[in-house]
């Protein structure tokens, strides 16, 4: 303790001579730099030291100042710079001098990069065309007015992650298989609603998925064979008017579709799909489509009867064929209307089931 305390005066007393021998400038100096670590101790205490920029530029500015006045070397500022290393210091003011010579280009140089809308159609055509390569994509931007090399679509591609041609596979995929073949299958399934009396009333439906047109076959209380194989015998004489004829026929394995149910089908050359045990998502189209009248139009009613709920389903089918814009259809209507579309003119709008659903429509 004797030897510490000696040593401590001792080197009190140089650099209490060492300091009178500086002059004003060089002890502002040396306090501005160790007022300046002082502070980056104290913020230390409190989360991990992170000089910033500035903070770098001031330092080493400071620094780069006492050593030009009182011409010492990188190893005699040890006195004064505490918290880092002389070098380090010195170091932030060489990167401080290289910036400050370093100019930006006025102009840039190379090609300009390509517009971010041919850029999302290249990979359209390389999503939407897994046989196509990069030649082909080229001869169809040319043929839209657009002039891209080769090279240019397959950098577009790579940089999204869009692999060649012989990668990305060309076997169809289920998406296009179903766009293929949508136009000749018709779907069918069941719903029940309950009355303001708790009584199950049973709702037969179809669907063409081309078109999703929806129709309502009937609704009883009691789904026997005889009444389930006559609203197959009207559906089959609906579909005698289509352009396409039908081909397929998906239901579920209810036993409310009766093997008479089927023969009808058959008889128009209808080849039945029965979808596996319970997978409704194997007739997806017509589960949502129950999903869809629940929500627009039978939770917001109380159904009395039969004959309510049949005025119901034809009002709203009707609805839903010829007014009601479809996700699925790009915006468009199941049934679209003949004739020129009117872009003017006062809108009115027409009240179905009473209001339940509004219709917009332009005046005649």
């Amino acid at each position: 303790m004797f030897w510490f305390g000696l040593m401590h005066v001792c080197s009190t007393l140089i650099d209490w001579l060492r300091i009178g021998h500086l002059s004003e400038q060089e002890k502002d100096l040396e306090i501005l730099i160790l007022r300046q670590q002082l502070a980056l101790v104290e913020r230390k205490l409190d989360k991990p030291l992170r000089v910033s920029r500035i903070e770098r530029l001031t330092l080493a500015v400071t620094a780069s100042k006492l050593k030009a006045v009182t011409h010492r070397t990188i190893a005699q500022l040890d006195d004064n710079i505490r918290v880092f290393k002389p070098e380090t210091v010195i170091g932030w003011h060489r990167a401080a001098t290289k910036r400050k010579w370093t100019y930006q280009r006025e102009s840039k140089r190379g090609r300009p990069r390509t517009a971010r809308k041919i850029e999302r159609l290249i990979i359209r055509m390389a999503l939407e065309n897994r046989d196509w390569g990069y030649g082909k994509i080229e001869g169809e931007l040319l043929k839209l007015g657009k002039e891209l090399d080769k090279d240019t679509v397959a950098n577009i591609l790579d940089r999204h992650g869009i692999p060649p041609a012989p990668e990305r596979g060309s076997s169809p995929s289920w998406r296009q298989l179903m766009s293929h073949y949508k136009e000749q299958i018709l779907a069918c399934d069941f719903f029940t609603i309950e009355t303001l009396f708790l009584k199950t009333l049973y709702v037969l439906f179809f669907i063409d998925l081309g078109t999703r047109r929806v129709y309502f076959a009937g609704c009883t209380e009691h789904p026997t064979k005889v009444w389930v194989t006559q609203q197959a015998r009207q559906m089959v004489w609906q579909l005698e008017d289509r352009d396409l004829p039908m081909h397929f026929l998906i239901h579920d394995r209810d036993t409310k579709f009766t093997e008479s149910f089927d023969t009808v089908f058959r008889s128009e050359k209808l080849k039945i799909i029965r979808t596996p045990y319970r997978a409704p998502n194997a007739n997806a189209f017509a589960e949502r489509w129950v999903r869809t009248v629940r929500e627009e139009c039978l939770d917001k009613l109380i159904i009395i009867n039969q004959q309510h709920l049949r005025r119901v389903m034809l009002e709203y089918t009707s609805y839903y064929n010829s007014a009601r814009p479809h996700q699925g259809l790009g915006q468009r209507i199941p049934v679209p209307q003949r004739g020129p579309m009117v872009d003017s003119g006062p809108v009115i709008c027409h009240d179905v089931l009473g209001g339940i659903i509004h219709d917009y429509q332009r005046a005649a």
